[in-house]
């Protein structure tokens, strides 16, 4: 009897199941153990899929979605590629409205995936008629047979990271896990997480991050959506000028902000000293856990999970680009180390 081939069906079934990696030199000086949560392991390389293949399957499930239908998303650049991964394979089209902040290596990407692309300028209000949430909106109305996503406004969205993410987590860490550190953009996967883990174990501290120019901490702390705390800034996939139904603050402990240079500085940091290529919003993640554990959040005991979202090779034109980090004035600070050159022999 032959033996069977031990093949996936198709890339959707190695979504999910990312590895929990421990940090060694990134966190060496902070009290407690520290864990990433790599999802630059899903094959669209970041949490995105996990909502893309669940929201689009429910939607399936439902009778909502049929082949030849289109689906619709705002994006800054993940959950976009998700999307066009999942419906390359099940027979979609995809249209998505992505901010203009994303990468020039996002934006390339998503059309090769066959994605018809609009280019919406990044600091506008939400409620302008250019911003990606009013163009998604548009098209939706436009568009016969089309579904919007809505991730920062869909209920699934969080429950794919509690069905999934949450229990990988309480499993791999075999139920000690003390902290969770996570970057809240729509707010789904620190939303799904945090519910999975408080039903496990109260105790569990869900500590989230967010970067200037947004309104989510105030929020937070004082349910006030404060105008003035909104300006521009870099780090995609974090942060928001409005406030998303899919970010559950209740079960949220605390925010702390990040900046847009320390963030850049610290996925390079990463990648130096783990060797994990982790992206921008990664590098906000780690930030975070300096600045809470310079707030002696952990103890020699702690646990601590840091969701790293996606892969370091979407931001080549950014954070890993010297010109771009020169730009920006990032390396204007006192020992900030810049990539070395390539020289090429004569």
């Amino acid at each position: 009897m032959k033996e069977e081939i031990k093949a996936c069906h198709s890339i959707l079934d190695l979504i999910g199941q990312t590895p929990l990696i421990k940090l060694n030199k990134v966190t060496e000086h902070l009290k407690g153990n520290y864990y990433a949560k790599v999802e630059s392991f899903n094959p669209g390389h970041s949490n995105k899929d996990r909502i893309a293949l669940y929201i689009i399957e429910e939607a399936e499930r439902q009778g909502i979605l049929t082949p030849g239908d289109t689906i619709i998303e705002t994006t800054s650049g993940n959950t976009g590629f998700s999307l066009a991964m999942v419906s390359l394979l099940k027979g979609y089209n995809c249209v998505l409205a992505v901010t203009s902040k994303s990468s020039k290596d996002k934006l390339d990407m998503l059309r090769c995936m066959g994605a018809k692309v609009y280019v919406c300028p990044a600091h506008v209000s939400a409620d302008d008629p250019r911003s990606y949430f009013n163009v998604a909106k548009r098209l939706h109305e436009e568009i016969k047979g089309s579904i919007y996503i809505n991730q920062y406004f869909n209920q699934l969205n969080v429950d794919a990271h509690y069905k999934t993410t949450g229990p990988e987590i309480w499993e791999q860490t075999a139920g000690r896990i003390t902290h969770l550190v996570a970057c809240s953009g729509t707010g789904g996967t620190i939303s799904g997480v945090a519910k999975y883990l408080k039903e496990q174990n109260p105790k569990v501290k869900i500590l989230g991050v967010d970067a200037y120019g947004s309104v989510l901490k105030k929020f937070h702390e004082t349910k006030e959506f404060d105008h003035s705390e909104i300006f521009p800034y870099q780090i995609e996939g974090l942060g928001k000028n409005l406030i998303p139904t899919a970010t559950h603050f209740d079960i949220i402990d605390s925010f702390v902000k990040v900046t847009d240079e320390e963030s850049a500085h610290t996925a390079r940091e990463i990648l130096k000293k783990e060797g994990i290529f982790a992206g921008y919003t990664s590098g906000a993640a780690i930030q975070a856990v300096k600045q809470y554990a310079a707030e002696d959040a952990f103890d020699e005991n702690s646990v601590v999970v840091v969701i790293f979202p996606d892969h370091g090779s979407r931001y080549m034109s950014k954070v890993y680009c010297d010109d771009w980090m020169n730009k920006q004035g990032f390396f204007d600070s006192i020992n900030c180390e810049r990539t070395h050159k390539i020289e090429f022999l004569k």
